[in-house]
């Protein structure tokens, strides 16, 4: 239940991680948390300093905090850095979630209630996109709900070069700002002007575009690839996801190893008579005594073979999205006024950091090895608890380098 200022109501309790704990980030929002540079992000130029500048701007933004117990307090609104600084350090939430720029001040919306419906709406937010490795649970074995390891990790990290790429070379957005969820997914922030000033309507047919992976749980086939020629942007996701799929997520999912994972498989391929062949000659001979080949490899290239057929020339392209194609929370990106976690909040069930990934280096990130909370505050406490600089310790200090790699335009 979302509930407005001091009008708070309990909700489940969240289960913390060791060490993830009210003293600890109170130290953390202290000490490292970099509040200014939070408020010259979504400030967007709009700090005061300049003639043409809007100074409400910022003051119009929803800020969300979900405080200890999970009392979870919505419509906030700062004036100032240090507002916000204050109020972080003050409440000490174990969440942070960041909505759109309203019409006016989010705190004072009541005050406007007799107004009309037009005086307290979204008139900006960035585009976001909401990527999570549950959703891959139907095709992922070595993990499933929201443990991550690194044979299905991989899957976020494809996701993030087809998505990042076409948002880049297709819509034209220069300024996306990726980040780890902090426990079992990824984030996209798309903080381009004509990014954040788009309605709902234009925002669900850009999410409409990538809408690729179909179906519900009651279908087999989720991926129809149709036409004489696929899609440039498809064209191009193919063959980022094809050499992805061969070359790591048949061995590490071992998606032909037995007869309830390619069952799966075969279930995609439209003629039954291909299907019922292939089928038959894995029942009878399930794995080669002689061959050193890798049996996914095997069953997959005998497939290929197989599908050459009139009729079945998109089928294998098909399986490949169906099992590697980015499966966004297309809802999420739809709606203006959708609240995401804050960037650099700490994850309140696995005490790690949500920090930024840089999507050229992606391949290079692993979820496993993310600083936590009471990590950080370790080595805090060998250093000595000092007093920062005037600029903070994440600009200062370089062991704290990887959480200072925000927004520089």
């Amino acid at each position: 239940m979302d509930v407005d200022g001091d009008e708070r109501k309990i909700r489940q309790e969240i289960v913390q991680p060791p060490g993830c704990n009210a003293d600890y980030l109170k130290l953390y929002y202290g000490k490292l948390f970099p509040h200014a540079e939070m408020f010259k992000w979504m400030s967007y130029g709009n700090d005061g300093k300049h003639p043409a500048c809007d100074p409400s701007y910022f003051g119009r933004r929803e800020f969300s905090f979900t405080l200890e117990n999970d009392i979870y307090v919505r419509f906030q609104s700062f004036n100032s850095a240090l507002q916000l600084e204050n109020s972080i350090k003050e409440k000490c939430p174990f969440k942070i979630d960041i909505g759109p720029v309203y019409s006016v001040d989010p705190a004072r919306r009541h005050a406007y209630a007799q107004a009309g419906d037009n005086v307290f709406i979204p008139v900006e937010r960035e585009l976001v996109f909401d990527i999570d490795i549950t959703d891959y649970d139907d095709v992922r074995y070595c993990c499933s709900g929201a443990d991550v390891c690194s044979e299905c990790w991989p899957l976020m990290t494809i996701a993030i070069k087809v998505i990042d790429t076409s948002l880049r070379d297709d819509f034209g957005f220069n300024h996306l700002l990726w980040v780890y969820s902090g426990r079992r997914g990824v984030h996209c922030w798309v903080c381009d002007g004509r990014a954040r000033r788009l309605t709902n309507e234009q925002r669900a047919a850009v999410t409409d575009y990538f809408r690729v992976y179909k179906g519900n749980d009651n279908s087999h086939k989720k991926v129809s690839l149709t036409g004489p020629a696929l899609h440039p942007f498809l064209e191009r996701s193919s063959k980022v996801l094809t050499p992805f799929f061969e070359e790591k997520l048949l061995h590490s999912q071992n998606l032909f190893a037995s007869e309830e994972r390619f069952e799966k498989v075969l279930e995609l391929i439209p003629d039954e008579s291909v299907a019922a062949h292939l089928r038959g000659e894995w029942q009878v001979n399930p794995r080669s005594s002689t061959s050193r080949e890798d049996l996914n490899v095997v069953r997959w290239e005998r497939l290929k073979t197989k599908t050459k057929a009139p009729g079945l020339r998109r089928c294998c392209e098909e399986i490949v999205f169906s099992y590697a194609y980015p499966r966004l929370d297309l809802e999420v990106s739809k709606h203006m006024n959708h609240l995401l976690k804050a960037p650099f909040c700490v994850h309140p069930k696995t005490g790690r950091v949500c920090v930024p990934i840089d999507p050229d280096r992606c391949e290079e990130f692993d979820p496993t090895t993310v600083p936590t909370l009471s990590t950080l505050l370790e080595e805090l406490n060998r250093e000595g608890l000092r007093d920062d600089t005037e600029n903070g310790m994440f600009s200062n200090n370089k062991q704290y380098s990887w959480l200072f790699c925000f927004f520089s335009w």
